[in-house]
């Protein structure tokens, strides 16, 4: 496989046709194709443009950010977590041994003996509608490749 390094502005709404989120105004987001960097739905798109090409296009849930699942919900018990939570708020916990953060949650709902969390991504579930303009299309280096993602502006930088 080829791996490339492609640049782009993005907007991205949810189907109220609300901003989630955009690079408009900042510098593009760069990615290596073929390492998940991106949700799959828009890198398959991304991947038939070339530069200077732009772009509406919707992403399906299931090609974004997966269906919502309901064994990502579940309940802790209170004396777990820190003791000012408050619904809606996100934080990382440690879903392995190692100690480090490995997930993000969000609550939900809690008492005095159990907290609700849910691991879903906050837009899982979700259809996307992105407006994409492509500023950059390269082939990646062999560095890029072997660090597993781009360098430079929009990329990591080392």
């Amino acid at each position: 496989m080829s791996h490339k390094v492609i640049s782009f502005h993005y907007t991205v709404k949810d189907t109220a046709g609300k901003v989630l989120d955009s690079s408009n105004g900042g510098d593009p987001m760069a990615f290596l194709s073929g390492h998940q960097q991106i949700i799959p739905g828009l890198e398959k798109e991304l991947l038939e443009m070339s530069k200077g090409d732009e772009k509406s296009l919707t992403v399906s849930a299931e090609e974004a950010y997966g269906p919502r699942r309901d064994e990502m919900i579940q309940e802790v018990p209170r004396a777990e977590l820190p003791e000012d939570l408050t619904v809606g708020q996100m934080f990382s916990v440690s879903t392995d041994n190692s100690g480090q953060p490995t997930h993000l949650v969000t609550v939900v709902e809690f008492n005095d003996e159990t907290v609700k969390l849910d691991a879903n991504h906050p837009l899982a579930g979700q259809e996307l509608s992105f407006d994409v303009e492509v500023t950059d299309v390269r082939d990646a280096t062999s560095e890029e490749v072997e660090h597993g993602h781009a360098h430079g502006v929009g990329g990591h930088q080392h």
